[in-house]
Formats: C-alpha cells, structure tokens, sequence
C-alpha cells in the first residue's frame, strides 16, 4: 500500500509540474524536467534528510517513469485537459494527501521523533512544488496562497497521533490522506487562506523621494 501510495501521488503530482511547463511555454524537455522534480522533488529531500541514499526515487527507476509518462500524457492531451482544469487541481489535492501519508509514515519508519514526522510530511507533500516554483522563478505558492501547506502538516500530526492506536499502517496511511485531502478541497472550494502579513508603511523620507520623482 505505501509503494501504490508513493506511485499514485507522483503521477499526481508529475501533471501539475507539466502543466507549469506548458504555462511558461517551455519546450519538451522542460516539460519533462518540471514534472520529474514536482513528482519527486519532495521525495528525495525527505530522503537524504533521513540519511537514506541514494534516495528512493534513484533506486526505483519506476519513479522517474511514472513522472515521465505524465510529462507525455500532459503534452499529448493537454487542449484536452486545459478546459477541466478543477479536474488537475483535484490531482493535485489528492498527490497532497498520499505524500503527507508517504512522508509521515517513512520518518515513522525510520524513527524520527513527532516534530521530525510532522515536518516531513509537509516536506515530502510540498518540497517537489517548491522545486517546481523556484525553477521557473516564481515565488512558491507555497509561500504566498492557499491552505495548502498547512493542510499537509495537519495530516502528519493525525498520522502520529494514529501510531497511539490499534490501527495497522494501511488504515492510518488511508486516513491521513482522506484527511489531507478534505482540508484541501475544503479550503479549494471556501477559498480559505492564512492571514496574510501587510506591507509596512513607507518612512517620510521615501514618501519625499517618490514625490521628487513624480514631479
């Protein structure tokens, strides 16, 4: 169940990267490319900070074809694909919700304390989008929009808080992604953000400045 998991999230994932390809007009192999670091960007991170190397993704080639075969998919369907683009963003609300499962239980595998857990789990969910971002000079949406991160956290505090249960690791994996996975759509569909910071006044010697320029 966590290999499916991991392989369903990363295809997930793979057709938002290549469709930020294709918004930024970029050519074949950078459509490849967004989607191979958005599919398994996060992973790898994840990866290397738990001292497993090389990470996952390097060693089960299966990874890099799946991000591959989305890249294609996105370029050979994407006049179809464009006009449902809820459809993709729903894609990529489920890939939220298997990779906080996926990071929460690997740090629980490797025995990380809760912080460690919680923390990879976001990672793991949003490392591959950031990657993604920066690549193409944005800021991370990450950063600046939506409950997205947070929604990942949350899922890994419910998968911790799960290991003080009887449940075996399918059910706490299925749960925590259905939780993830809510809080996103939820947020998706009310338009809910975090509070946002303001930017600072400008100093009076600024407003003079800009009033020498003006003029």
């Amino acid at each position: 169940m966590l290999l499916f998991l991991d392989l369903l999230g990363t295809l997930a994932f793979a057709f938002t990267g290549a469709f930020r390809a294709v918004k930024h007009e970029l050519d074949w192999l950078g459509v490849i490319v967004l989607a191979t670091m958005t599919g398994v960007g996060g992973g790898m991170v994840r990866d290397l900070l738990l001292g497993e190397t090389p990470p996952l993704a390097l060693r089960q080639p299966m990874y890099i074809g799946i991000c591959i075969l989305g890249a294609v998919l996105t370029i050979v369907a994407k006049r179809r694909i464009a006009p449902h683009w809820d459809w993709v963003m729903m894609a990529d609300a489920l890939g939220l919700g298997f990779f906080a499962a996926i990071g929460a239980a690997r740090a629980a595998q490797a025995g990380a304390n809760p912080m460690t857990i919680v923390l990879l789990a976001g990672l793991t969910a949003v490392g591959g989008g950031v990657i993604r971002d920066v690549l193409v000079s944005e800021i991370p949406q990450v950063l600046k929009s939506d409950f997205y991160a947070t929604a990942a956290l949350i899922g890994g505090a419910a998968f911790w808080l799960l290991t003080f249960t009887d449940l075996p690791q399918t059910p706490r994996l299925l749960l925590t992604t259905g939780l993830t996975f809510g809080l996103r759509l939820f947020a998706m569909r009310r338009g809910l953000q975090l509070p946002k910071m303001r930017p600072l006044p400008a100093s009076p010697s600024t407003i003079a400045k800009q009033r020498e320029r003006s003029e």
